[in-house]
């Protein structure tokens, strides 16, 4: 059996009937307690059984928060952002409510939790919280109307092997501001996305085999973390997890045991991938760049594109 507690807030699944109905008449014996019956809704996230496994979606708190803004009835469209579009901390017109923007992209990273297709966007506005522009509040308003027509998305968990595999890509010097790259990577348990990360890097890169370079490292560590949570979960990982990267310079510095003086000016702690791999915990194997599905994590994508890799992260709720 597994327990999850969130202050008073208890989710409790096992795959034995008997034994969960002993443990809750436990439970009922000793504290006051409602019993709510088969999991529907749990800190806003509510839940649909399917005939593969559970939808999870938060379509009543993205409902709310464009109540909030008042663009429940606003005209939707086909993606979260625009291409052509360029966030930038250097126009002079700031946006003359910041609180209305701070609290609308917080409610925001909730969403998130469900919803990886608005991750990058929610990110790149989320940087200009301290001094947002007219431009950025632009920008939300974009996301919020790609919510409005997009209420009906859920994270799908489905029944089938627990195999562990992850996506790693980057951006090389995507901010215009500071030139820094942005990271991206997301893992599949199976056919469920369970974890996904968007993040500017903390230094400038000095070529784009860098930026993949660490962005390869930091999918890495969390690949690692994965495996020894699900070794906890009895879901050994007993071959090494396959990182599927579109570089093919950043793989080949990652398998080469050779310190090559053209990559000192990466850092060291960055080169732990090399002993994840020699210790069989991953494998990084090339992948075209046109399947690669961590690409919406890095930057905006021309709409085409951008559904064919949000129906490999999210699906529809059944009507």
């Amino acid at each position: 059996m597994y327990i999850l507690i969130y202050v008073d807030d208890i989710l409790l699944t096992g795959n034995s009937s008997s034994d969960i109905n002993r443990l809750l008449k436990n439970l009922h014996s000793r504290f006051q307690m409602r019993e709510l019956g088969a999991l529907s809704q749990f800190l806003g996230i509510q839940s649909i059984s399917t005939t593969t496994g559970v939808l999870l979606h938060q379509k009543l708190y993205a409902q709310r928060i464009l109540e909030r803004a008042g663009m429940q009835s606003a005209k939707p469209v086909p993606s979260s952002s625009c291409c052509k579009t360029i966030l930038t901390s250097k126009s002079h017109e700031p946006y003359e409510n910041p609180q209305l923007y701070r609290h609308l992209l917080g409610s925001l990273q909730y969403l998130t939790l469900t919803r990886p297709d608005i991750q990058f966007v929610v990110h790149s506005l989320s940087q200009h919280m301290h001094h947002p522009l007219h431009q950025h509040f632009e920008g939300l308003k974009r996301l919020l109307r790609y919510i409005s027509g997009t209420l009906h998305l859920g994270l799908p968990l489905d029944r089938g092997p627990l195999q562990l595999k992850g996506f790693s890509d980057a951006d090389w010097a995507n901010n215009t501001d500071d030139r820094k790259s942005i990271s991206g990577y997301c893992n599949y348990l199976g056919n469920s996305p369970i974890s996904w990360q968007v993040k500017k890097q903390t230094t400038v890169a000095r070529s784009s085999t860098e930026a993949e370079y660490r962005s390869l490292a930091a999918e890495a560590a969390e690949v690692i973390w994965l495996r020894r949570l699900l070794e906890d979960f009895h879901t050994p990982q007993t071959t090494p997890t396959i990182i599927y990267c579109d570089n093919t310079s950043a793989i080949a510095l990652a398998n080469n045991p050779i310190y090559h003086a053209r990559t000192k000016h990466i850092d060291v702690d960055c080169h732990f991938i090399r002993d994840s791999i020699h210790a069989k915990h991953v494998t990084v194997h090339h992948i075209c760049t046109d399947d690669q599905t961590a690409d919406i994590f890095t930057k905006s994508l021309p709409i085409n594109r951008f559904k064919t890799i949000i129906s490999k992260l999210t699906a529809a709720l059944p009507h």
